[in-house]
């Protein structure tokens, strides 16, 4: 078995990473940490986990944690994983990070975009991207993952055989993008309130979203030239969710099938990339509580554009559900073990 801990456990993506460990044939949870919650029942924090989860919760010591567990995750707000990673915590176990700490290579940027000083720059170069599709043999080996973002993971895949073929000028793409409230963290904030979302919707952080420079790296190693595009996301009233479009021109003229057959090239063998069949439009109902990402496109011949679109839960595919699949590959399991989960309807 393998020996997991979390810290940062009570958090939505760490109570989504506690739901499917337990589910995970291969896995014990060994430490359910928390510094909110510190010495609280679990199932006190989250009902659902009553009868599952008989433990009370511990401070964040990754010292003592790296002694006894395999495999950490960390399931933090940016800059927490970086100020307590050092090089004996990784010689003794493996982390997988679920804030931005490590998924940008240049530290001048993640510093500029998140405003916090970068506390152990020594392992951004070693630390994997663990976006599984496209990195697989490199999270393999790896020993620090940066488990992408969730905006970020649901942008790249969709894009992402267009730009790496070089079918689209790259220069004019735009991203819009809606999510969830659970994408905005657990934490008690105003603008989160039923009152202040219900029956409404609205952009935020535009053009500083942070998720911006990770997409703009990642689509510039795919496309071979740096990047620069428009992110827009929105906040719209759903537990979760993700919902991205992304609009680019074509270099030239080519029809859905042609296009549709550069995505088969890329995912025809990839279980969690469902690319949907002509006029079929993604939904965010139809991924809810899976690692499904739900792929298509339109062909605008007016305009000589593509209109991409992907639909996937934020806090599986975008955060616990990736973050498995990583733990699965860099132990050497079946890559779907504890991931093939029916989504949710209704």
């Amino acid at each position: 078995m393998i020996k997991v801990g979390i810290i940062g456990s009570t958090g939505y993506a760490g109570q989504e990473l506690v739901r499917l460990l337990l589910q995970h044939k291969e896995t014990e949870i060994v430490w359910y940490g928390s510094h909110s919650y510190s010495n609280q029942d679990y199932s006190s924090i989250f009902g659902n986990m009553t009868k599952l989860v008989n433990v009370t919760c511990l401070e964040d010591n990754i010292e003592e944690l790296s002694k006894q567990a395999d495999v950490i995750f960390t399931a933090t707000p940016q800059g927490l994983c970086a100020s307590i990673v050092n090089e004996t915590v990784l010689s003794q176990t493996k982390i997988i990070d679920l804030s931005a700490d490590f998924r940008l290579k240049d530290i001048d940027i993640y510093e500029s975009w998140y405003g916090i000083e970068h506390k152990s720059p020594q392992f951004i170069k070693e630390a994997i991207y663990g976006l599984c599709e496209i990195n697989r043999d490199a999270v393999r080996n790896a020993r620090l993952i940066a488990n992408p973002g969730c905006y970020p993971t649901c942008s790249i895949l969709s894009i992402y055989p267009l730009a790496k073929e070089g079918l689209i000028d790259m220069d004019t793409l735009i991203i819009d993008a809606k999510s969830g409230v659970s994408g905005a963290g657990r934490s008690a904030k105003v603008g989160n309130l039923y009152c202040e979302i219900n029956e409404s919707i609205k952009a935020y952080n535009v053009t500083t979203h942070r998720h911006t420079p990770e997409i703009e790296e990642q689509l510039s190693y795919a496309s071979g030239k740096k990047v620069i595009l428009n992110f827009t996301p929105h906040l719209v009233p759903m537990n979760r969710g993700i919902l991205i479009t992304g609009y680019a021109t074509l270099k030239k003229e080519l029809s859905y099938e042609q296009v549709k057959e550069v995505y088969n090239k890329y995912y025809k063998n990839e279980y969690f990339i469902r690319v949907l069949e002509k006029d079929v439009c993604p939904e965010t109902r139809w991924v809810e509580g899976s690692n499904f990402v739900d792929i298509n496109i339109k062909i605008d011949k007016r305009t000589n554009r593509v209109i991409i679109m992907g639909a996937m839960d934020n806090l599986v595919k975008g955060a616990a559900g990736q973050a498995v699949q990583n733990m699965n590959l860099m132990f050497g399991l079946q890559e779907m073990e504890g991931l093939q989960i029916v989504p949710l309807f209704p």
